[in-house]
């Protein structure tokens, strides 16, 4: 009999039939594990039986129980305005307190001199010296655009005057060739006519 085939927790709780209780008891006799396996049912079974009994509960909390019911800080901690109103009242505490621990009150404060018409002068001069470097950069980027745009026409006009003039060229060429050909067709006429001399 191997070990998958018996059943102890069965055999333990005496749910086994009668005739299978000895072939159970011979494989347990027999098998090192399955007696290990057997001690700690026991075990178990003895713990849980030393447990003292409890009843039931009578009734099942709900959420809507007080039991469940937030506490007081709790309440403040999950709502917005009450929190926004605490850190208001611990801001004010706080600049209130920092107020009378410096040397009872604040002391004046003295501002030094300040020489506006210096300071003036100052903003002046670097406003100009900045718009200069601007005027000085669009001046030069204006300068390339307008160079590289002069150059591209240039290079369009020369393309097209080429064009044109190859254009040109071949009409005065064909037209050659036609009056070449008339001339030839007049001389050809002309010898005809006249044809003793």
């Amino acid at each position: 009999m191997s070990c998958s085939s018996v059943d102890l927790k069965a055999y333990f709780l005496g749910e086994v039939a009668r005739p299978e209780i000895n072939s159970v008891e011979d494989h347990v006799r027999a098998c090192q594990s399955c007696r290990e396996e057997l001690d700690r049912l026991k075990v178990t079974d003895a713990a849980l039986r030393s447990l003292p009994d409890e009843e039931a509960p009578q009734r099942i909390a709900f959420v809507s129980d007080k039991v469940f019911e937030p506490r007081w800080y709790e309440t403040i901690w999950r709502s917005g305005p009450a929190m926004g109103f605490a850190s208001a009242v611990l801001l004010a505490a706080a600049i209130l307190v920092h107020g009378f621990s410096v040397n009872g009150f604040a002391r004046p404060v003295t501002t030094p001199t300040v020489n506006t018409a210096q300071i003036e002068q100052r903003i002046e001069h670097e406003v100009n010296a900045r718009l200069d470097t601007a005027v000085a950069k669009a001046v030069s980027a204006t300068e390339a655009r307008e160079t590289e745009r002069m150059a591209s026409m240039l290079d369009a006009a020369e393309k097209r005057f080429e064009t044109k003039r190859q254009t040109d060229l071949a009409v005065v060429q064909q037209a050659a060739d036609y009056y070449r050909k008339k001339t030839a067709q007049l001389m050809v006429a002309v010898n005809q006519e006249r044809p003793g001399q």
